[in-house]
């Protein structure tokens, strides 16, 4: 008895010893909740040796509306986002492009997908051409035609093309490039050379033809009022269905539209395949692996906007690449190759089209694709594996 007296009692004071100094430590240490704390706030902290900023200097109060995150952007760091150019030139660089040498370069980076005289390529879109169409019911939008400033088309050209390749073009090559849109659209002769100085000179056809939307005054207050919320059906029923959307919704209680397919047993089959075959043969037939072609399906979006494949794919402005793996260079029928291409021995292997696609212009000089290739070698096998699904 006396020993577990001993046993409790040690356990007794020491528990309330431990919770004495915890009291203690929290009493000295631990700040009470203040009875007005600020929203927001935050010290800034001192800049360690590596540079990085851990905190920008913050308001103590909330009306001031910071929250102490970030810092202020550097100018080289805006200067990279600020690419814009506004209609009244703000924005332009210092530069200058002639109707020539736009000709030249607009045949080795736009050709491909808006023709030699900005006519368009299959569904690419026409950059010259269109005038007097905008009244027809089928207009003709194009630089000449439709858009009212120059600064759209230099901005998107400069920001966006060439296809694949963007923001690669030097500013000269861009007022060139400008320069011989506006001479196929009939709008400047052909030694016109466009610069930063005489840009906002070019009248663009349809500079006027623009109106201020001003609907939210005249309009929206006419049929933006209370809604009506008297003599609502008491029920709603589906009359029709969307069947090929599969998106009316199901009753409740109703039976499914289609059948369970029948299942075909195949386990013996496959079973006596894999018994007779060889390992690598098994694996030729069941094809590649699905998500390496899951994966190049994903990178063939970089090449669908000039090549097609499946049922039905035609030749646009590269040619369809159905069975083009180990099919021959230059052998798909009805498509204009380069030269370079159209002379060239070999097939398409998965060596080859590896080193084409990694640099097409540097494997095949003269090529008229104008995509800048993979980067990636895990691209460049998983879009081969997607191509070969394709007989």
């Amino acid at each position: 008895m006396s020993k577990s007296l001993n046993l409790f009692g040690g356990t007794a004071l020491g528990t309330i010893a431990v919770l004495t100094m915890a009291v203690n430590f929290a009493d000295r240490n631990v700040a009470g909740f203040p009875e007005n704390p600020a929203v927001m706030t935050a010290i800034a902290a001192p800049v360690v040796s590596s540079g990085i900023v851990s905190a920008a200097n913050a308001s103590t109060g909330a009306s001031e509306g910071r929250y102490g995150l970030g810092r202020p952007a550097l100018p080289e760091e805006v200067a990279a986002w600020d690419l814009d150019v506004s209609p009244d030139g703000t924005g332009l660089p210092v530069g200058s492009g002639s109707v020539e040498d736009g000709e030249m370069i607009f045949s080795e980076n736009c050709a491909v997908c808006h023709g030699e005289f900005a006519e368009g390529v299959d569904n690419w879109p026409k950059l010259a051409g269109g005038e007097d169409t905008l009244a027809d019911d089928d207009p003709l939008k194009t630089v000449g035609s439709y858009w009212p400033y120059l600064s759209t088309a230099w901005d998107y050209v400069h920001r966006s093309m060439p296809y694949g390749n963007a923001q690669t073009l030097s500013d000269d090559e861009v007022y060139a490039i400008v320069a011989y849109m506006l001479y196929s659209n009939f709008l400047v002769e052909d030694d016109f050379v466009l610069s930063n100085e005489n840009f906002l000179e070019v009248e663009m056809p349809n500079a006027d033809g623009f109106i201020i939307d001003d609907r939210p005054e005249t309009e929206y207050t006419i049929w933006r009022t209370e809604p009506c919320m008297e003599n609502c059906k008491d029920s709603v029923e589906i009359t029709m269905r969307a069947t090929v959307l599969d998106v009316t919704p199901e009753e409740e209680g109703a039976e499914a539209a289609s059948e369970e397919a029948p299942v075909v047993e195949t386990a013996a089959v496959t079973e006596a395949v894999a018994e007779t075959a060889e390992p690598e043969a098994v694996a030729a037939a069941a094809g590649p692996d699905p998500e390496l072609v899951a994966a190049g399906e994903k990178v063939f979006g970089k090449c669908k906007a000039c090549h097609q494949v499946g049922d039905g794919a035609k030749n646009r402005s590269g040619p369809a690449l159905n069975g083009i793996v180990g099919a021959d260079i230059a052998a798909v029928d009805g498509f204009k190759y380069s030269k370079t291409l159209a002379e060239m021995d070999g097939a398409w292997t998965p060596e080859t089209l590896a080193a084409f696609l990694a640099d097409p212009r540097g494997f095949a000089k003269g090529t008229k694709m104008s995509f800048a290739g993979l980067k990636k070698e895990e691209d460049i096998a998983a879009v081969t594996a997607y191509l070969s699904t394709f007989e």
